[in-house]
């Protein structure tokens, strides 16, 4: 191997996708240690067995990576752009700015000498299992970026993005929620943000939807994925004040164990296409105001769609 083609593969983030024992064995002996304790520092008994256990790198490499967020900041704003809620975490929540990864910065806000500041790197070590209120009320970002989400040990994104009035944009790309379990009030009020591409979200474990596009007024169109929504017990309030958008397509949404719709379309006025076609409410307890104040033909629609929308859905 020569010396370009080594420093090629040691430049590669924690050196994933690379299976080859061969290889493997080769780069432990160009590469520092430190380099490697990057990827298992919290791990005591991994790193303990590292100088035996070469040929399950790859999974180790994904295993112990870290979540990478990109933030873009709005100009001439100080606020904060992360909520870090328990004490504990703070070790586990690395964050740079512009491209110097080299200084940490250890405060979550921007202050009036951060006029510089372009864009802000966040890591978050694998044993961070929740992300919910992680942007939580953040006034200061225009834009996130997921760069780097390997792991999918994360079971809980409510309230993720509440109340970022001023997002005007997000990029799940690279976003796994394989075992999230709630997304309940995940864009609350974010009034700014006109498209949501979720395409690639899975949600078959997910239980909570509540009040999760709440209040979007300038939301226009959601793009939802393709595997079956299948497991909710809760989508009250889901779509309520979503007042811009003009159709959804839910057709791979089942609401078997769906028990509370209430007000789940309420206040959207300009909704005139939804499908719904995959609906069962034979489980919801409370479907009132459901379509409230949505339009008398979008109302037509729903009741020739489904039977079982019952009467006080629609008032």
């Amino acid at each position: 191997m020569s010396k370009e083609e080594l420093n090629q593969i040691k430049s590669k983030n924690y050196l994933e996708g690379i299976s080859s024992k061969y290889i493997f064995e080769l780069i432990i002996k160009n590469i520092s240690k430190l380099k490697l304790m990057e990827i298992i520092k919290y791990n005591k008994k991994e790193q303990q067995r590292i100088n035996l256990s070469f040929q399950d790198y790859k999974n180790y490499s994904q295993k112990y990576s870290t979540i990478e967020i990109e933030l873009i900041p709005l100009k001439n704003t100080y606020d904060n752009f992360i909520q870090i809620i328990n004490e504990n975490d703070k070790n586990y929540f690395h964050i740079y700015f512009n491209d110097n990864i080299i200084q940490e910065i250890k405060r979550t806000y921007l202050t009036k000498n951060d006029n510089n500041v372009e864009k802000i790197l966040i890591k978050i070590d694998y044993q961070v299992i929740r992300l919910n209120e992680l942007f939580n009320n953040c006034h200061c970002i225009e834009s996130i970026i997921f760069k780097k989400f390997s792991r999918n040990n994360i079971i809980n994104i409510s309230n993720m993005f509440k109340g970022c009035t001023l997002l005007k944009k997000i990029i799940f790309s690279k976003f796994n929620t394989d075992n999230v379990i709630y997304m309940n009030y995940m864009f609350f009020e974010c009034t700014s943000l006109k498209e949501l591409n979720l395409s690639n979200f899975n949600t078959e474990k997910v239980k909570n939807m509540r009040a999760m596009f709440y209040w979007c007024q300038s939301l226009e169109k959601i793009i939802f994925p393709n595997n079956e929504c299948c497991g909710v017990n809760d989508m009250s309030y889901m779509f309520c004040g979503c007042s811009s958008l003009k159709e959804l397509d839910m057709s791979n949404f089942y609401t078997d164990d769906v028990i509370d719709m209430k007000a789940m379309f309420s206040d959207c006025v300009k909704l005139s296409e939804i499908d719904i076609s995959h609906f069962n409410t034979k489980k919801v307890i409370d479907m009132n105001s459901m379509f409230h104040k949505c339009s008398n033909e979008l109302k037509n629609k729903i009741k020739e769609q489904n039977k079982y929308i019952t009467f006080e859905a629609f008032y």
